[in-house]
């Protein structure tokens, strides 16, 4: 067998691996949907608590239903003083590793964790989803010395997770901020760390253990690290007159301009302009214009290549909301994983339902029935 009887899809590259109703994207108009529903209407009109439920349950849920969901995950908040030991043990470190540790180690506390059932893969995924943000928080006030803050049993997911990150309550305007963050970062199909956890559950392996796939791959900064980068990338340019410049030297030596382009999307990402406008409010806010401008200096230097189907992605400016409010860079793609949990719990959810193992080829192109040397008669 040659190459020319083998079709090579390198990176999987336009590739079906399978059915999913979680979500939809057309890369070319720019366009996403969870379960039908535009982001753009998740993101103004919805919560982070709602589009939980509709990508679990296939549907918005009514009043009784969003109650009881959002009481599950009150309820969920908690998690063993086992964890909070290894987060001490582990705070060295960036806190995706410590994130991934602690959600491995959550898997022996957790009673149904061999369970693959649907209805305990969602119970799961519910506690997941609560117990991340609660991990989180603590590994960030651990690292800086501090006593972890314990969650609160009355505020919304997102107001909880600011409150437990800084210790005080949020206003209205950060927790709504928060919380269409993790709506956009929800769901979007088989992207690497979705492919990953679709790859672990397809042996059969727990959802734990899917997940904990998930968070390694996304911390890859061609995957969630581009936030990371991003506003590194903005402290080096440092003032918005830089910006031009800077994007010419680093093009002209073939470098990436981080939080520009994307596998899927030719069109600007969807998600990109909720986030745009809500840095923009929230530097005004603050009286820290200074990230915003950079960036939309940057954006202008980048117009030319828009034909080329370049454009911002969602990461581009989430690290600048993420910046105003006072979270180190580190944090970033965290934060990225708490909102993807239940995405990550949906795609598990599809490939257990009509599952089969994931296992593409490789084409080799080594050598061929070598003859095996003894030892003393290799030279």
């Amino acid at each position: 067998m040659s190459t020319r009887d083998v079709e090579l899809k390198r990176g999987l590259k336009d590739v079906y691996l399978d059915r999913t109703q979680a979500s939809f994207i057309d890369g070319g108009e720019g366009k996403l949907l969870y379960r039908g529903y535009n982001i753009h209407d998740l993101a103004e009109k919805s919560t982070f608590e709602e589009v939980v439920y509709l990508l679990l349950y296939g549907s918005l849920p009514t009043q009784p239903q969003l109650d009881e969901l959002d009481a599950t995950l009150r309820a969920s908040r908690a998690i063993p003083e086992e964890i909070y030991q290894i987060i001490e043990i582990t705070k060295a470190g960036h806190p995706m590793d410590v994130l991934r540790t602690a959600v491995s180690a959550l898997a022996s506390f957790d009673p149904e964790v061999e369970d693959n059932s649907p209805e305990a893969v969602l119970r799961k995924g519910l506690r997941l989803t609560s117990q991340t943000a609660t991990i989180i928080c603590a590994n960030h006030r651990i690292r800086q010395g501090k006593q972890p803050v314990a969650p609160s049993a009355t505020l919304s997911h997102s107001a909880n997770f600011l409150y437990m990150m800084r210790g005080e309550e949020p206003d209205d305007d950060e927790a709504k901020l928060m919380d269409v963050d993790f709506i956009l970062h929800a769901e979007h199909g088989a992207n690497a760390s979705a492919f990953a956890s679709r790859v672990t559950a397809s042996t059969l392996a727990d959802l734990h253990a899917a997940v904990v796939t998930g968070i390694g791959t996304l911390k890859g900064p061609l995957h969630g690290g581009a936030a990371e980068s991003v506003m590194a990338m903005a402290e080096e340019i440092g003032d918005p007159a830089e910006a031009k410049a800077y994007a010419k030297r680093v093009l002209d030596g073939h470098g990436r301009i981080m939080g520009f382009g994307h596998r899927v999307y030719r069109a600007e990402d969807p998600r990109a302009q909720h986030l745009r406008e809500r840095s923009k409010a929230l530097g005004e806010k603050l009286g820290q214009p200074k990230w915003i401008q950079i960036l939309d200096a940057l954006v202008e230097a980048m117009a030319p290549y828009r034909a080329k189907g370049i454009h911002v992605n969602v990461d581009f400016f989430a690290g600048s909301i993420y910046q105003l409010m006072g979270i180190p860079e580190d944090m970033f793609i965290p934060i990225f994983a708490l909102g993807r949990i239940p995405g990550w719990t949906l795609q598990v959810l599809e490939q257990y339902e009509n599952n089969i193992l994931i296992r593409p080829l490789l084409y080799y192109e080594g050598p061929m029935d070598l003859e095996y040397i003894p030892m003393e008669a290799r030279s």
